[in-house]
């Protein structure tokens, strides 16, 4: 729709008569009768008194009637377009962008528009608005705002018009300018993966631009134009990389439901958050957990309990599984060294540990005929066992039987009786397996594939339904064993391991050849088997020199053994010398100088021609004369040695360290002082509070309480 031109929008009742328009009386009186039976003033925004002498009233022409106002626009010379409403389909798309407040303010203004028309069939239109402004605490104005919104749209699409209308203004952005380096240069500076703050690369942007003369922005202006140009997936990709990038899209959903069980299986490592007193060892150790999970069913299927991850645990956890459920089709490993070892893996087409090489042999899932695949990286959603590891965090770590050996999560989630005490190895494994069996028994489990069962009940239904494939003795004897590949000797074939020498008549005939021997790690006086590299056995080869540890963790043991061997004797060597160099060489250089006493010759030297002659006659070295030693520099040595003795020895010996037992019973008997009011100093009040903050020093005194004496020892 069009409008007239704006110098005769609005026209008096007279210019309306002498008009000749359409459906419009042909005198001022007539038209002032029409604009009084169509309450035509009513409408403040379309009616108004008149400026200027004379006075009355102005009525804009959108009051006139319909084929009036065709009649004017077509008249009109220089017509203007209107502000073009938007179409149907956009302003209902706009619509559906807005906020639940805005549009419930919408529903709000159609609900007075729709009481006002139902009331306009009883009584004018005008008096329905002055009744509904009045109920609604608005003014009429209010209400024929709203009507001129939706004019000309049908009733059904009210809605979306009668939202406000400052909604629909696009924002304005950043108006002021600035030097297009100062953009360059504020993004190169926040747009980073070091993820430095706004303000700071803010502040660098403009200490660049000020020394070039360019125009900047306000901190806070050029913050709303980089969310405006950066959008916030590439500021995200910019300072945290590839990882904040992942993070910003929902990960893949993966369906289990349509596997069976031992379909896959899944294995990981996990550090238990438990002290233990390891056999061997001075200290406590976190003792690490290797467990193969079936992934259809999220029961736990076996497990190894180690001190550390190593590929010897991984096969035994592997081997429990095979013997007691068969072979799996396919496993999802983590890309620890652990799992990636070539004994396992050997041949497989793409690991993140090791260099694969076309001469490595095949590994165990190979032989077995186990498909084999890795998890990414810092990807621990992609390993399903990562949410049962979460339940061995609350309920394995958190038993009873553990108190005053639990760890805490992290480091800054430390218990108060933190390292208080420290479980037995025995005690630990038959507690973690306890715990184990009851996680796989637990019911209403809300997974996809338990649907309220237990891990126990969803793998038992499938596995009595599905073909298993059961390991044969051969298969699980190599499971047994670890493999190392090994080139054999070059004249007699023998072939060496950890210090023993295997050995049999037919390896004669490989003499240099690479071979591959396979051997029971925990007991290396067995033999090993010799497999070539193409995975074929050749041959059993016999032990032929004793070994002097039993198995490979025994080495290890005497490994570490070794280890803190060197580090107490050189604490000792450190004590034997408490001067050390430097500090002799400065007491030596602090001597006073003494003059050099040049012996005479006794030989006298030949010239070069001389000595030659000698020679080929067959004559002796030259001799010189040793000057004689300093027995006055020796003596002071010694001297030193034995002042620094005798001081030792004057030295009273440090006083022995109190029993917890005694310093019990001296806080004991400070607390009974205190109680009778009688006097205690500063430092055994200290002390005493030092002592009741103690978790041991608590527990002992409820033993006390109760019973005794008998209950400190």
């Amino acid at each position: 729709m069009t409008q007239l031109h704006p110098d005769k929008e609005w026209w008096t009742a007279a210019e309306l008569a002498e008009s000749g328009l359409s459906d419009l009386p042909n005198s001022r009186q007539g038209v002032e009768a029409l604009a009084g039976r169509l309450d035509w003033r009513a409408q403040v925004d379309l009616a108004r008194r008149r400026q200027g002498r004379g006075g009355g009233w102005e009525y804009h022409w959108r009051l006139l009637p319909k084929r009036a106002q065709r009649e004017l626009i077509g008249r009109a010379n220089t017509p203007v377009p209107a502000a073009t409403r938007p179409d149907r389909a956009e302003i209902w798309s706009w619509f559906d962008r807005l906020p639940e407040s805005v549009k419930e303010k919408a529903k709000r203004n159609l609900r007075m528009l729709q009481e006002v028309e139902a009331l306009a069939e009883n009584t004018s239109k005008s008096v329905a608005v002055a009744m509904i402004a009045g109920k609604k605490g608005c003014s009429d104005r209010t209400i024929w705002n709203l009507y001129q919104r939706v004019e000309g749209a049908d009733p059904s699409d009210w809605l979306a018009y009668l939202a406000p209308r400052h909604r629909a203004t696009p924002p304005k952005g950043v108006q002021k300018k600035a030097a297009p380096e100062f953009f360059t240069w504020l993004k190169a500076a926040y747009l980073r993966l070091e993820g430095p703050g706004f303000s700071q690369s803010w502040r660098n942007a403009v200490k660049v631009c000020k020394a070039h003369g360019h125009a900047y922005l306000s901190e806070r202006t050029a913050r709303r134009w980089l969310d405006e140009n950066v959008s916030r997936v590439e500021q995200v990709f910019a300072r945290e990389g590839e990882e904040g990038l992942r993070a910003c899209f929902p990960p893949q959903i993966r369906d289990r439901s349509t596997m069976t069980a031992m379909e896959m299986v899944n294995a990981d490592c996990h550090k238990i958050d438990v002290f233990v007193w390891w056999p061997g060892l001075p200290e406590p150790v976190r003792p690490q957990l290797i467990v193969f999970q079936d992934v259809y069913s999220g029961k736990m299927l076996s497990w190894a309990i180690d001190l550390n991850p190593n590929k010897v645990a991984v096969m035994q956890a592997f081997m429990k599984m095979v013997r007691t459920y068969g072979r799996p089709q396919a496993c999802l490993f983590d890309n620890g060294m652990e799992f990636a070892n070539k004994d396992i893996t050997g041949g497989a087409k793409h690991r993140f540990r090791f260099k694969i090489s076309d001469a490595e042999p095949v590994g165990i899932l190979g032989m077995l005929g186990i498909d084999m695949s890795f998890a990414r990286p810092g990807r621990g959603q992609s390993k399903p066992i990562e949410r049962g590891f979460r339940d061995f965090c609350v309920d394995i770590a958190r038993d009873p039987r553990f108190a005053g050996a639990y760890t805490g999560s992290h480091v800054l989630a430390k218990p108060a009786n933190y390292m208080s005490r420290a479980v037995d190895l025995e005690e630990f494994i038959r507690v973690v397996e306890e715990g184990i069996h009851e996680h796989n028994a637990r019911t209403g489990r809300r997974s996809a594939t338990a649907n309220g069962r237990s891990f126990d009940e969803t793998f038992a239904a499938s596995f009595e339904t599905t073909p298993i494939r059961k390991a044969t003795e051969e298969q699980l004897r190599l499971c047994l064993m670890a493999q190392y590949v090994r080139k054999l000797h070059q004249k007699n074939g023998q072939i060496t391991l950890y210090k023993n020498a295997y050995w049999a008549e037919w390896m004669s005939e490989l003499a240099g050849e690479w071979v591959t021997a396979r051997f029971n790690p925990e007991d290396l006086h067995e033999g090993a088997n010799i497999y070539s590299m193409a995975g074929e056995f050749l041959g059993y080869a016999h032990c032929r020199q004793k070994s002097p540890f039993r198995d490979i963790a025994s080495a290890k043991a005497a490994a570490r053994e070794e280890k803190l061997r060197r580090r107490k004797y050189r604490t000792l060597l450190n004590e034997q010398r408490p001067v050390s160099i430097r500090e002799f060489a400065a007491e030596v250089d602090a001597l006073p100088r003494q003059q050099e006493n040049v012996p005479e010759a006794s030989v006298v030297q030949l010239d070069r021609l001389s000595q030659i002659e000698q020679r080929k006659k067959g004559g002796g070295l030259i001799q010189r004369a040793v000057p004689a030693p300093d027995q006055a520099a020796d003596q002071r040595i010694k001297d030193f040695t034995a002042e620094r003795e005798k001081r030792r020895a004057d030295q009273p010996e440090a006083p022995a360290k109190p029993t917890f037992a005694e310093l019990f019973y001296q806080a004991l008997d400070i607390e009974r002082r205190s109680i009778a009011d009688e006097p205690v100093s500063e430092r055994e009040a200290a002390f005493l509070t030092r002592m009741r903050q103690l978790p041991e020093y608590r527990a002992k005194r409820k033993a006390y309480d109760r019973y005794g004496d008998q209950a400190i020892g």
